[in-house]
C-alpha cells in the first residue's frame, strides 16, 4: 500500500506498527478473564460468539457455563432436541440465533463428521454465521489473519482513523472493514481482534470514551481532531414502528392456557394466546377471532411494552373465560394447560414472561 493510501486510512504505516504493539501489550496485560478466553477450542469460541451477539458479556457468562455443562461438545448440541436448546437459551432473546446454532451443529456432525471449519470462508457457509462471527472464530481458534469487526471494533476504528462518513451505510461498512483488514497483524490476529473488542467494551465506549486510559490515544486521529465522542457518524434511522397486540389470560381449574407459536418469528416458543391488532381493531374481537366467537373477554389487566430490533410492541393483556361448554380454542393451536408453579419448565421468551407476570399479579 502506498504512503498516500495508508494516510487515507487515517493513520500512517509507521503508526500502524506502533498501534499493533501497544494494543496487544495492553490486552495481554489487562484483558478480562472470561471463560471462553481460556481455550482455543473452536466449539467454545463459536458458542461464545453466538451468545455474545447483541448481548452484554455479564449477561452471557452464566448462559455460556450452562450450555457447556449441558452440551459440552458439538455432537451433544447436534443430538439435543431443539426444545432443550431453546430452554437453555430462554431469556437471552433473539431466538433465531439458538435455532441457527442448533442447525449448524447438525450440519457439522452430519456432513463433516464433527470436524469444524478452519477458515472464515468455510464458517460463513453455516447457518447464522456472518462475516464478523466467521472472522472471530477463525482468527481466535485457528490464527487465520482475518478481521472481526463487531460494533465495538467498528466504533474504535471510526475514531482511531477519524472516519467521518456515515457508518451505517454499505459504503461505510466497506470502508471500516478495509481499515480493520489493513490494521490487522499476521501474527496473533485472534488476540488483536479481541484487543479491539476489549478496547471498545471498556475504554472507547459509545458515550464518554475514557481517552486518557486508552493505550493508543497518541495515534488516534479522532482524538486529535477533537471529536472522538461524535464518532462514528450514523445516518438517521427510520422511526421504529409501534405495533399493537392483545394477549388473553385463560384459567381452568387453577391452570393457565399456553399455546405454541407457529413457525416464524419466535416459532416453537410457548406463549399466552397472542395476536397482533390491525389499526383500529378491537382487542376483544381479535381475541374472539383467535380463540372462540363466544369467548368472554374481561377487563384489561395491563399494557405490556417490549422493544424488538425493528419494532416496539404494546400488548393489551385481558382476563378471559370460555363460554359454557367450550373446552379448547378453535383451530389447530398446539395448546397446554399449565399450573403456574410449572411455568418455569416451558421455553418462554422475555416478552412472554412479562405477559405472565402482568397476568398473575
Amino acid at each position: 500500500m502506498s504512503a498516500q493510501s495508508a494516510t487515507a486510512m487515517g493513520i500512517t504505516t509507521s503508526a500502524r506498527a506502533a498501534v499493533r504493539r501497544a494494543l496487544l501489550a495492553w490486552y495481554r496485560r489487562t484483558a478480562r478473564d472470561l471463560p471462553w478466553r481460556r481455550t482455543r477450542a473452536p466449539y467454545c469460541i463459536w458458542l461464545s460468539e453466538i451468545l455474545l451477539q447483541q448481548t452484554r458479556v455479564e449477561t452471557v457468562e452464566p448462559y455460556y457455563e450452562r450450555f457447556m455443562a449441558a452440551l459440552p461438545t458439538v455432537a451433544a448440541l447436534a443430538a439435543a432436541p431443539l426444545e432443550r436448546v431453546l430452554r437453555l437459551w430462554a431469556g437471552l432473546g433473539y431466538y433465531t440465533r439458538a435455532r441457527s446454532l442448533h442447525r449448524a451443529a447438525r450440519i457439522i456432525v452430519a456432513e463433516h463428521g464433527g470436524a469444524f471449519p478452519r477458515t472464515a470462508a468455510e464458517w460463513q457457509r453455516l447457518p447464522g454465521i456472518g462475516r464478523y462471527t466467521a472472522g472471530a472464530v477463525a482468527s481466535i481458534a485457528y490464527g487465520e489473519p482475518v478481521p472481526a469487526a463487531d460494533g465495538n471494533v467498528r466504533r474504535v476504528l471510526a475514531r482511531l482513523c477519524n472516519y467521518t462518513a456515515p457508518l451505517n451505510t454499505q459504503a461505510g461498512q466497506d470502508a471500516i472493514w478495509e481499515r480493520a483488514e489493513w490494521l490487522l497483524p499476521r501474527q496473533a490476529p485472534g488476540d488483536f481482534n479481541q484487543a479491539l473488542m476489549e478496547l471498545g467494551a471498556r475504554v472507547c465506549t459509545p458515550r464518554r470514551p475514557r481517552c486518557p486510559d486508552c493505550p493508543v490515544q497518541r495515534w488516534c486521529a479522532g482524538l486529535s481532531a477533537g471529536q472522538p465522542e461524535h464518532l462514528p457518524v450514523r445516518r438517521n434511522r427510520r422511526r421504529v414502528p409501534e405495533v399493537e397486540a392483545v394477549a388473553g389470560v385463560l384459567r381452568r381449574r387453577g391452570q393457565i392456557l399456553l399455546v405454541r407459536r407457529p413457525p416464524g418469528l419466535l416459532g416453537g416458543m410457548w406463549t399466552l394466546p397472542t395476536a397482533e391488532l390491525r389499526v383500529g381493531q378491537s382487542p376483544v374481537r381479535r381475541l374472539r377471532a383467535l380463540l372462540h366467537p363466544g369467548l368472554i373477554v374481561g377487563a384489561q389487566r395491563a399494557i405490556v411494552g417490549h422493544q424488538f430490533t425493528h419494532r416496539r410492541l404494546r400488548v393489551h393483556v385481558h382476563a378471559c373465560e370460555w363460554p359454557r361448554g367450550v373446552v379448547h380454542p378453535r383451530g389447530n393451536l398446539d395448546r397446554r394447560w399449565v399450573p403456574p408453579a410449572e411455568l418455569d419448565a416451558y421455553v418462554l421468551t422475555t416478552l412472554d414472561r412479562k405477559l405472565l407476570r402482568a397476568a398473575l399479579d
